[in-house]
């Protein structure tokens, strides 16, 4: 598998995609008005403790009050880590160091943790901690343990914190594990000094931003180059891989082409692809993603497709398609928390188990973590996608102003009624000469034709004349009623 990644930078924003084998698999984007927070490290002030939710807000110097719950404050006590009551550990107005460990998503606030971890290239510091992890998908188990052995003998004996080897960190040399550990831990006590003179709602540490974290946390032994369209940033992250990954300095490259760097990859398709509620699959059918806050649905459907021998095996090599796409699809979108998969009712349970296998296999290349938990009893796929930062439609989108992010408008016949209803209602309250109806292009038309009877009848019925104008500036939900 090849793997490049393209970096395209405006003053504005900062794009990043992931190509695979010719295939866009991920999209990130930072904009200059509003960068992530995960990883930022403040020194909070607690605003409220709720006893009744064992979690408590607190004040960070953001609009809204990010959100902290008991299971995520780190209380050490003789080595061991105690669970105590929330009304125990915090008290309202007390300062607190925190990390960010999910943005604000939707109407909620930023999630915290008292437990830090600053990551670097090959390694993620925990300060408060005291074992060494290891990447669960470095699997040998012989470099498992030759990885453990090195760091162990690489720490000085003041250590006291803890260290999780990351993925990229598998046949790394001791070198490169030392700089990684002398950098960390010059960075922790950095951190810890500014915060012993701070006030409170200090932001005291700011995660890499994201061309710098391409370099430390998307780059593998798969990546074959790193297309950059700015030289100034091309600059910065050749000087920063120089001094902190020097493996990866000649990947990076300048592009300098005349046509636009997205372009040339047809990235800006993919994007306006991955913002569709519909995906088409290759054989002629389809699936749909449909994304709330509390979940993720995602249907899939045979469509046009009628190319196996029988139905059940239309069925099953459609699965088997939309398997490989929604998993792609799951990193293309960024989309996180529970999801549902509405896969094509399947009575082979070789060919279900053959279809939950290949979506295992797909996901296996996601960065982000993610936990398949089988078919339920009503046949549908559940699984988890930790989610930590905006899914890429709620970065590049908003709600419609006109259904307000239902979806779906009223017709311009239930505008009629309503405006009927609406009439009525106000004749039994005041009295008036007549009622002007202000409303849309379509509402006033069907007034003027189908619906005439109607208010042709109501006029009669209140004794009064009802007169029609169009407002182009309306939506078709959107009318008035005025009193003359």
């Amino acid at each position: 598998m090849s793997e490049q990644i393209l970096i395209n930078v405006t003053p504005q924003e900062t794009r990043v995609a992931v190509i695979e084998d010719g295939a866009v698999q991920e999209l990130h984007v930072e904009r200059t008005s509003a960068r992530g927070l995960v990883g930022n490290i403040y020194l909070g002030r607690v605003a409220r403790v709720l006893p009744g939710m064992q979690s408590a807000f607190v004040e960070i110097g953001l609009s809204r009050a990010a959100f902290l719950h008991v299971a995520d404050i780190f209380v050490e006590r003789n080595g061991q880590t105690e669970s105590r009551p929330i009304e125990r550990l915090l008290n309202e107005g007390q300062p607190l160091l925190v990390q960010v460990i999910k943005d604000p998503i939707g109407s909620k606030g930023a999630r915290l943790s008292t437990q830090i971890g600053i990551a670097g290239r090959l390694l993620v510091y925990l300060p408060q901690e005291h074992h060494i992890g290891i990447s669960q998908r470095i699997q040998s188990e012989t470099e498992r343990e030759h990885l453990r052995e090195m760091l162990q003998q690489l720490l000085p004996e003041s250590e006291k914190g803890g260290f999780i080897i990351r993925t990229v960190a598998e046949s790394a040399s001791e070198k490169d594990l030392h700089n990684d550990v002398e950098y960390l831990s010059k960075l922790w006590t950095g951190i810890q000094e500014t915060a012993k003179s701070a006030a409170a709602q200090t932001l005291l540490y700011q995660d890499l931003h994201l061309p710098l974290r391409v370099i430390r946390d998307f780059v593998g032994e798969q990546t074959e180059r790193i297309l950059v369209d700015s030289g100034e940033t091309f600059d910065e992250m050749r000087k920063f891989a120089a001094s902190y990954s020097p493996g990866v300095y000649p990947l990076v490259e300048h592009y300098l082409g005349e046509r636009p760097l997205f372009d040339v990859f047809a990235v800006e398709e993919e994007i306006e692809r991955a913002l569709a509620r519909r995906v088409e699959l290759k054989s002629g059918g389809y699936i749909i993603f449909d994304q709330t806050e509390a979940l993720t649905t995602v249907d899939v459907n045979t469509g046009a497709f009628v190319g196996g021998r029988t139905f059940d095996d239309t069925v099953f090599r459609t699965n088997l398609e939309a398997a490989q796409t929604i998993a792609r699809q799951l990193r293309l979108r960024n989309l996180g928390g529970i999801i549902l998969v509405d896969f094509i009712d399947m009575e082979s349970l070789e060919h279900r188990e053959a279809v939950l296998a290949e979506l295992k296999k797909t996901l296996v290349r996601d960065r982000t973590r993610t936990t398949v938990n089988g078919f339920t009893q009503l046949g549908l796929v559940e699984m988890t996608r930790k989610r930590t930062r905006e899914s890429l439609a709620h970065v590049l989108c908003e709600s419609c102003p006109i259904c307000q992010g239902r979806g779906e408008i009223k017709t311009a016949r239930t505008v009629c009624y309503e405006i009927l209803r609406e009439i009525l209602r106000t004749a039994r309250q005041f009295d008036a000469r007549e009622y002007r109806v202000f409303a849309a292009p379509s509402v006033i038309d069907l007034f003027l034709d189908e619906e005439a009877a109607n208010l042709a009848y109501l006029e009669g019925q209140i004794g009064k004349r009802i007169s029609l104008q169009v407002e182009n500036a309306y939506n078709q939900e959107t009318f008035d009623v005025v009193l003359g």
